[in-house]
């Protein structure tokens, strides 16, 4: 059927096997909700086993099918194994979201060099190690596929407070995602990234409160938001099925943001 006269079949995912890393972080439990709706079979990943087991639940209580992995993607060896997990239990592999990562904030100064290798390890090495993995997949496969970073509003925007190490980290990614959409746009595989500014997480719940230290900071980021508002959990879903979904099938190489504005100011 023509998509024009049927413009909800390009948001179609049924069946498609979703491989999802730090499925128990905000975006990850973002992208295994909206994915396990959408009806894909998932695999999920994560570090922290009490919380993987929750999300993997509360999908399976969808009528998802869903695979656990306890592990994090964090050499070579590991983020290959994910990918070869995720073939072994469903055949094949469709689309890649890569929700893990880390930030750890200090001024310059104060920021070990050990420090700041963690961070870059965490949010482009293994992001290139996971993309790297699905891509020969996806390759093999013939038939293209979806492969979605996380960046961040400040992979564009620099930060006043101890932000070296995540800034740097987020404008790699992009700089991945753009690189890699060039190199595998021939192939049909995709490689976009999300990019929110703060929304609401277990990390960023105190920024919603009604202290005087949350208003005056949410006053400060509501400042340069547009919308007049902080993000929510339901800001990221519409995005995350469109990149995953052929509906993005022309999008490749580019940074979507997630932010009520705020980069556009």
């Amino acid at each position: 059927m023509n998509a024009l006269s049927n413009p909800l079949s390009m948001f179609e995912v049924k069946g498609q096997v979703a491989l999802i890393t730090g499925a128990s972080g905000a975006f990850g439990m973002v992208a295994a909700r909206v994915l396990a709706g959408a009806g894909c079979k998932l695999v999920l990943v994560a570090g922290n086993q009490e919380a993987l087991d929750e999300i993997a639940q509360e999908c399976r209580d969808t009528g998802a099918e869903v695979t656990t992995i306890n592990k994090r993607p964090s050499d070579e060896e590991t983020c290959n194994g994910l990918v070869a997990q995720a073939v072994e239990a469903y055949g094949r592999l469709d689309i890649l979201v890569v929700a893990s990562g880390m930030n750890k904030v200090a001024l310059i100064n104060d920021m070990s060099p050990e420090t700041f290798e963690s961070v870059m390890d965490a949010n482009v090495t293994q992001s290139w190690l996971l993309a790297r993995a699905a891509a020969g997949q996806m390759k093999a496969q013939g038939d293209g596929g979806k492969i979605v970073l996380v960046s961040s509003a400040r992979g564009l925007l620099g930060h006043p407070a101890g932000y070296t190490a995540y800034c740097a980290s987020k404008a790699a990614t992009d700089g991945i995602v753009k690189a890699l959409g060039c190199e595998l746009g021939p192939t049909g595989i995709t490689v976009n990234a999300i990019a929110p500014t703060v929304f609401r997480s277990p990390l960023t719940a105190w920024m919603f409160g009604d202290d005087e230290k949350a208003k005056t900071v949410r006053a400060g980021f509501l400042a340069r938001v547009p919308k007049g508002r902080l993000g929510e959990p339901e800001d990221l879903a519409g995005p995350l099925l469109f990149l995953a979904s052929r509906a993005s099938d022309f999008y490749t190489g580019h940074i979507l943001y997630a932010d009520g504005g705020y980069t556009a100011g």
